[in-house]
């Protein structure tokens, strides 16, 4: 009889994420105020959802090329978030399922077993596990809030084994932690990854979304980086798009040929009339501004309340939707926290455990929610923390 025991290794030993187990715990009880989710609350701009509608009408409902329409790899050259003009849509920018299929498309392209990539700590969770399904190691690189959780070049270059680590992987704007790499330690880091012959993944998925006069910079666009250099993008954060799934990568041809020749077997190609959709957003950078200029007031919000907290002590960050808090000083670790915090006040965060060991001790906050549930969370987080002190 077939049992588990077909099962592969990756399958028998993926586990479900703490994000997952927060909003399964919170789905349970009522009146909870989410600050956990990465997705922005806006429904997809309804124009955004008509040129979908339209190309479903007139008939663009059949395969798509591997690669992506030309149109909307045109204009993602043009007008999306990579550098104008700087990589070729015909050969270095392919369209992928989301952010994630890019990444995922990446490691099988490049990693062969036991090859080492080097993270940030903390870092986005599905890093690690994408990495390790496709045969890889995740080696964290630690990193402080003193630092601007920025990974420092010698910490790296430790963590460098020659003819094992193959590639670096960069996240700015920052998810957990909302950070931006400032441009003297970006062009650090592009120095040290050209010494050691490192590939550089560049997710920049929130890359729209900067503040307070945030350099938006990419690693790709440094003297000697375009060639070692895989840019991942997507409409998700940016468009309030995360239901369509239209991500897009731009890196060399040597390495996105043999990805559009993977997406083949894997995904045949990018929804169609999704993809005509993208392309129409793409025309359209007042739709990303709102969503960014509603963020930057939430994020204000969120600020100026978590600053008069007592016991928790913030990040400032320029970018994303999130904030990294740390809430060591009431005596719990994080997942103790934020349990508690949702056990007693009904607020759903993520403990920063969750994303790696140097998130112990902070905890994620999105503000991602309307203005009046986040000031109402705000309250009750005040209210909680004050009552931890007695």
């Amino acid at each position: 009889m077939v049992s588990d025991k077909i099962l592969t290794d990756n399958a028998r030993n993926i586990t479900l994420g703490a994000i997952r187990e927060m909003f399964d715990k919170a789905s349970k009880m009522d009146s909870v105020i989410s600050m956990g989710i990465g997705e922005p609350n806006q429904d997809t701009n309804l124009a955004i959802c008509k040129a979908c509608c339209d190309a479903l009408m007139s008939g663009k409902t059949h395969y798509a090329p591997n690669a992506g329409i030309k149109e909307l790899r045109i204009g993602l050259s043009k007008n999306g978030f990579i550098a104008k003009d700087f990589f070729d849509p015909e050969t270095e920018i392919m369209v992928t399922n989301g952010g994630m299929g890019a990444f995922a498309l990446i490691m099988q392209c490049v990693l062969n077993n036991g090859d080492e990539v080097l993270i940030q700590d903390p870092q986005y969770l599905n890093f690690k596990q994408t990495v390790a399904l496709c045969g890889g190691v995740a080696v964290p690189v630690p990193t402080t809030c003193e630092s601007g959780f920025c990974m420092q070049v010698e910490d790296i270059r430790k963590r460098y084994k020659k003819g094992k680590t193959k590639m670096l992987i960069l996240n700015s704007p920052n998810n957990p932690t909302g950070e931006v790499i400032p441009k003297d330690k970006l062009e650090e880091i592009a120095k040290v990854a050209q010494e050691l012959d490192l590939l550089v993944i560049s997710d920049e998925v929130y890359g729209a979304l900067i503040y307070d006069g945030a350099e938006k910079l990419s690693i790709s666009t440094i003297k000697g980086m375009k060639e070692r250099t895989v840019v991942v993008g997507s409409f998700s954060k940016a468009y309030a798009m995360t239901g369509w799934r239209i991500g897009y990568l731009a890196g060399p041809v040597w390495l996105v040929s043999r990805m559009v020749k993977y997406q083949e077997f894997f995904n045949s190609c990018i929804n169609t009339p999704a993809q005509w959709g993208a392309t129409f957003a793409l025309e359209h950078p007042e739709f990303v501004e709102e969503i960014r200029a509603s963020f930057a007031e939430r994020r204000k919000i969120i600020l100026n309340g978590f600053e008069n907290i007592r016991g928790i002590k913030t990040n400032h960050p320029k970018g994303a939707f999130y904030l990294f808090p740390d809430v060591s000083a009431f005596g719990m670790n994080s997942k103790q926290f934020c349990n508690k915090l949702l056990d007693e006040a009904k607020v759903v965060c993520v403990p920063g455990s969750a994303f790696g060991e140097c998130g112990e001790g902070f905890m994620r906050v999105s503000y991602t929610a309307e203005k009046d549930k986040l000031e109402q969370a705000i309250e009750r987080i005040n209210k909680f923390c004050a009552k931890l002190y007695g």
